[in-house]
């Protein structure tokens, strides 16, 4: 069975969300890691950037598969966790420390749409 953390939101794609203000910190599911095996590379955008919600933002690759990132939320990126460029297998060891993007959103109304973990739980049993 999957971990699922309280307190976070998730999208039906499979990232989550921590919000810290204004900020969106997103990363992927324990769902998503597990689905997709050895994570090898960690394909995300620069600082600067835009996401917009419902987009694709960058990809993760593993040995089985490879497999988009879709944004759930809109804004510009305001950081990049770069340790993943060399260790990309941290979203396997730790899929809700390692997070991939943060993003300055530039509406709150689209956190919404998104699951709370007993939602998202029910998506994926």
């Amino acid at each position: 069975m999957s971990k699922i953390i309280d307190g976070l939101l998730y999208s039906e794609s499979h990232e989550w969300v921590r919000v810290d203000g204004n900020i969106a910190i997103i990363g992927v599911s324990d769902f998503a890691q597990a689905e997709m095996g050895d994570i090898t590379y960690v394909d995300v955008p620069a600082e600067g950037d835009s996401v917009v919600k419902g987009e694709d933002f960058g990809a993760l690759e593993s040995v089985k598969a490879s497999s988009e990132l879709y944004s759930p939320v809109s804004g510009e990126v305001v950081a990049v966790n770069t340790e993943l460029d060399d260790k990309p297998e941290l979203i396997n060891e730790d899929p809700y420390g390692a997070w991939i993007i943060k993003v300055e959103m530039s509406d709150k109304a689209d956190l919404e749409s998104l699951m709370n973990a007993t939602a998202y739980a029910e998506t994926v049993e």
